[in-house]
């Protein structure tokens, strides 16, 4: 069973183009002008085992919030679009991820219900060309227009390269954690009978 989801939004800030399949092999195709963001989302495909193909033409004339806002608003519509009714999913995902130095702690539920927190802080105004206080605009974007609770913890770290990136890993982790099927759930894992 493949779960795809194609999602496209254009606005004058924005330009996107975004197809995810989340039972794929870690596949993609990703160019959104900014060289640090395509590293980034390069690992959630690599590490989630998402194939994943994004264009972004967006006003980096201007700066890169909503190229990366923006971005973080069509993966989480095409998640919760992918995910579909979310019968036999396990819906909860968590990963603890070391690197190097650092230890990034992610926790997903896709419960229907949008919910964001980290306690991210960095030592430098940027990684590459991207702005390190974009990390929680991205992913509070993306917790909200997939209508999941999202957490985050860095439970150590220096390096704001490494801590980028172990979140945008640990987050790949416990999505794949989170979408992946058990066949022993009946309907969705709720006793509510609907997420």
């Amino acid at each position: 069973m493949n779960r795809i989801a194609e999602v496209t939004r254009v606005t004058k800030e924005t330009d996107i183009y975004l197809k995810i399949n989340l039972d794929g092999k870690g596949k993609s195709q990703i160019d959104t002008g900014i060289g640090f963001f395509d590293h980034m989302l390069e690992g959630f495909a690599k590490h989630g085992l998402f194939d994943l193909e994004l264009t972004v033409k967006g006003d980096l004339n201007v700066d890169c919030h909503h190229t990366i806002e923006d971005t973080g608003i069509v993966l989480g519509e095409a998640i919760k679009k992918a995910v579909g009714d979310k019968k036999g999913i396990k819906r909860y995902g968590n990963f603890l991820l070391p690197m190097d130095e650092t230890l990034v702690m992610c926790a997903v539920d896709l419960s229907g219900r949008p919910y964001y927190v980290s306690d991210f802080s960095f030592a430098n105004e940027k990684c590459g060309e991207m702005d390190t206080c974009m990390v929680d605009e991205f992913f509070y974007a993306v917790s909200y227009s997939a209508m999941m609770n999202l957490h985050f913890v860095k439970m150590r770290g220096s390096n704001d390269h490494h801590i980028i990136e172990g979140a945008f890993k640990a987050f790949a982790k416990s999505l794949d954690t989170a979408v992946s099927l058990d066949e022993r759930i009946d309907g969705v894992l709720s006793t509510k009978g609907k997420i």
